[in-house]
């Protein structure tokens, strides 16, 4: 054993860690030895977990303290904050949260509280939020995640499920031992596969693509940007115009209907609809056949590369990945249910190596060989309220209120709003359209948040609250989708006056008079214990043997055997359709779907289609000459750590990289290294310039995660100063099926910047009056 191995760990969504510990501070983030591709972005915390960004008391608005809730003569962000005592913060908000409850019910606080927040088992934000929430009598609450929601609203009608195959995809050892064809739509980014919901002990996409590449499979990387696939892999690059896959999928479609390469034994066994789609397909119901010529003119790819595809497609063992970002477009639904056709129509799901897979890389565990246990958690309790929200309507909940939204079949309408307790995330970072955002911040009485650091949310709540990060508390590492186990040590205290999340909750619920409710009796230490000991029960009946709890308190972690056979996803579906039915009404692949249908969705049919997105390259409306792709980050996890010395060593000159072809650099009059105007009619923000030949021309690409910086906080349009594309892209619903973010569909123009730069403020702390 090494020295280092001797070293306490502690686990993140984007790996696990040993930690050099001394005079009470983290002095260094070691990578676990079990970890061959470790993240660089964990050790990003050091520098700024005792820095000047930490919230050392709670906080209180000034003009909130002063006259109340809802008392806000300026924009949140603006005022200072008051530091207050926990006795006096914990009466602040459970007083506040009795006079909502008792004033205008339940429903009128939203907890919804999207975000990431700590891997550990029991020391998880949201689902600490949500139990307490439901102890004090339930709050509208969201449905689904920015990540995906048009799919998680769309598969199910197709497959019967969406979750159950992220978590069964084709696992990467039989792609690289029977596929012959790689098809990636989005490619496979390998800068997403840093991360993995729940944390992570090994990385191995990139190890396992380079070792599929090393068995001559061709890859194909359908995407505006090049580098979304591994150079050393050497695949075929196909730059389509954004947002036009699902056009793509449909010419491959109709090439692979006329031309007689389809199986037609496996539609009629498997699927069910196709003849309710080809009329669609050939262009007799609306006189456009969907052709690869038709493709072609709408993707501005050529067509015999479409044909070609198509052709190879048929004649290879043939793998379908599709990105997740393909759902955060206008009619983001379509992509992955034109995606699922043509795999049909191919004939090969079921088999080793071929059929789909939802975006391998999206995150670390796409594709890996990992048993589905029925691990523990915090309980929540149950919601009695039943108003919710799609999750990206936010704004549209704060403003709307009475109004209804279409949604999956459903008619919801939206609650008011008095209170937003926020515990665990930063809409600030992942919604888009922060203007429009601002403008709806303010209709709330109160908000409240839980934050270690002042980022964009945290300046912008009433009553904040400063929790401890994850190297301040123990927890477990513990995710049915990874197979490594790790007890997170403690390995510092907590910051100044910071508690955790479960000790905050406490303290308000003891004013609110559900303590036992909560706590159940229970310590933090005992919660933990007892969530372990638990989840050994229930998976020592499948025939895993965990170590005791103190064992794995001893070792430090536990890994989990290997299923004995890699995973194909609908093997089981495809070995006995009958038997092992899907939970569609038909039991079959719903390439036509009835329920969908008779929705009657003008912007979401029974099939796949190809609807106009609402902005694009080939739209009549050119005003703005640039398509945005605002991706995830390779620095940070989303906005987590921007302040952090790896996420800052990625800015150039302090602000997020506006990537560009040098071709369209010139174009603009501009140069590396030059700032520059980024701006719409929605709002406007600088970014620093980086030629890049790997981009499609008319395409710039800016990474999502820094944090929300406006020139002028009492302006909702002012410019931002720190590159968060948000500020460009449209607050509108993927369609009336999914309701889900559409970011990846805008349109901007770029300009130099004129005049003296102004300074980036996104990372200093707010204005703060000590008692």
């Amino acid at each position: 054993m090494t020295v280092a191995e001797n070293l306490p760990l502690t686990s993140s969504h984007w790996g696990t860690y040993r930690a050099r510990v001394s005079n009470g501070r983290v002095q260094e983030l070691l990578p676990f030895e079990h970890d061959l591709d470790p993240s660089p972005i964990g050790p990003g915390i050091i520098d700024v977990q005792h820095g000047p960004t930490r919230i050392d008391a709670p906080m209180v608005r000034k003009s909130w303290l002063e006259g109340g809730p809802g008392h806000r003569p300026e924009l949140r962000g603006v005022d200072p904050f008051v530091a207050v005592s926990w006795e006096e913060a914990n009466k602040l908000v459970a007083g506040e949260i009795d006079r909502v409850r008792k004033n205008f019910g339940n429903q009128a606080i939203f907890g919804g509280s999207y975000g990431w927040a700590s891997a550990g088992r029991f020391h998880h934000a949201q689902s600490q939020l949500h139990r307490f929430l439901n102890c004090a009598g339930g709050y509208t609450k969201s449905k689904f995640t920015y990540s995906f929601a048009a799919a998680e609203a769309m598969v199910p009608h197709i497959l019967g499920s969406f979750r159950e195959y992220l978590d069964t995809s084709t696992s990467w050892d039989l792609i690289r031992d029977h596929t012959e064809l790689f098809v990636c739509f989005g490619g496979i980014p390998l800068k997403n596969g840093q991360i993995s919901q729940g944390g992570t002990g090994r990385h191995y996409q990139r190890e396992k693509l380079i070792a599929a590449a090393a068995e001559n499979i061709d890859f194909v990387n359908i995407s505006p940007i090049r580098a979304d696939l591994l150079e050393s892999v050497g695949g075929e690059w196909l730059a389509l115009r954004p947002n036009t896959d699902t056009a793509l999928l449909l010419g491959v479609a109709h090439t692979l209907h006329t031309e007689g390469l389809s199986d037609p034994a496996f539609l009629n066994q498997y699927t069910e609809g196709f003849d309710e789609f080809l009329p669609y397909l050939l262009g007799q119901s609306d006189g456009i056949p969907k052709s690869a010529a038709w493709a072609a003119d709408i993707c501005e790819l050529n067509e015999d590369d479409i044909l070609s595809l198509a052709r190879r497609m048929a004649h290879k063992r043939t793998m379908i990945s599709v990105s997740w970002s393909l759902t955060r477009q206008d009619h983001g639904e379509q992509a992955f249910w034109a995606a699922i056709t043509v795999a049909a129509m191919l004939g090969q799901i079921g088999l080793p190596g071929g059929g789909f897979g939802f975006g391998y890389s999206a995150m670390n565990y796409i594709g890996g060989d990992f048993a589905i246990l029925p691990y523990s958690a915090l309980p929540q309790g149950k919601n009695p309220v039943r108003d919710f929200i799609p999750v990206a309507r936010i704004t549209d909940l704060l403003t709307r209120a009475g109004e209804t939204v279409e949604f999956d079949g459903q008619t919801l309408t939206y609650p008011e709003i008095k209170m937003m307790y926020w515990a665990g995330g930063n809409p600030f970072h992942h919604h888009q359209d922060l203007g429009r955002l601002m403008e709806a911040w303010q209709k709330p009485d109160t908000v409240i948040v839980h934050e270690w650091c002042w980022n964009s949310l945290a300046k912008r709540g009433d009553i904040v609250l400063p929790c401890t990060t994850p190297l301040e508390r123990h927890d477990i590492a513990m995710t049915p989708r990874d197979p490594y186990i790790v007890s997170m040590s403690k390995l510092t205290e907590p910051y100044a006056q910071s508690r955790n999340d479960y000790d905050i909750f406490a303290g308000i619920a003891s004013e609110l008079g559900i303590s036992q409710a909560f706590t159940g009796g229970r310590s933090d230490a005992q919660w933990l214990r007892d969530i372990y000991e638990e989840t050994r029960a229930n998976v020592a009946h499948l025939g895993h043997d965990l170590p005791e709890y103190e064992k794995l308190l001893e070792t430090g972690w536990h890994k989990l055997d290997d299923p004995s056979e890699p995973k194909i996803m609908l093997k089981d579906f495809r070995n006995d359709p009958v038997k092992n039915a899907l939970s569609t009404p038909s039991g079959k692949i719903e390439i036509f779907s009835k329920t969908v249908s008779d929705f009657g969705y003008d912007d979401c049919p029974g099939h796949t289609v190809w609807r106009e997105p609402y902005e694009w390259l080939g739209g009549s409306d050119q005003s703005h000459p640039f398509h945005l792709i605002s991706n995830q980050p390779p620095a940070k996890l989303h906005s987590q750590i921007d302040h952090g010395s790896v996420s800052r060593a990625s800015k150039v000159n302090g602000r997020e990289a506006l990537r560009i072809h040098p071709l369209d650099a010139q174009t603009c009059g501009v140069k590396d290294g030059d700032l520059v105007r980024v701006y719409n009619n929605r709002g406007a923000c600088l970014g620093t310039v980086v030629t890049d030949t790997t981009l499609r021309r008319n395409v710039v690409q800016m990474s999502t995660g820094s944090w929300f910086d406006p020139l002028d906080p009492s302006d909702p349009y002012s410019l931002c100063k720190h590159g968060n594309p948000n500020v460009l892209t449209r607050d509108k619903g993927t369609s009336k099926l999914g309701q889900g973010p559409s970011a990846h569909t805008c349109l901007v123009s770029v300009e130099p910047f004129s005049g003296i730069p102004p300074k980036v403020t996104a990372h200093e702390p707010p204005e703060i009056i000590r008692k």
